[in-house]
């Protein structure tokens, strides 16, 4: 990893962690796109069926703010990246 770049953060992590990057062991998929570009989601142990699913994450930086979720799906292509497919309520 190059030593200019920020280190990456992790979906969820709380804003004052002093760590809020990857864990050694865990498996994650970077989100492309839409309110949480550049964020990393940890998909560590979920299933085969449950990674084909579109993710639906709470945030309050969406379209619809408070209360609004951004939806992301795994590119086939390249299954360690999640393109943002919109945002809902």
């Amino acid at each position: 990893m190059d030593d200019r770049m920020p280190p990456r953060r992790v979906y969820g992590a709380d804003h004052d962690d002093p760590d809020p990057g990857p864990r050694p062991g865990h498996a994650y998929g970077e989100l492309v796109g839409g309110p949480l570009d550049g964020l990393l989601l940890d998909v560590t142990g979920w299933s085969a069926p449950r990674l084909a699913e579109e993710a639906r994450l709470p945030t309050e930086i969406g379209r619809y703010g408070p209360g609004g979720r951004a939806h992301y799906r795994r590119r086939p292509t390249d299954p360690h990246r999640w393109d943002w497919t919109g945002d809902s309520r």
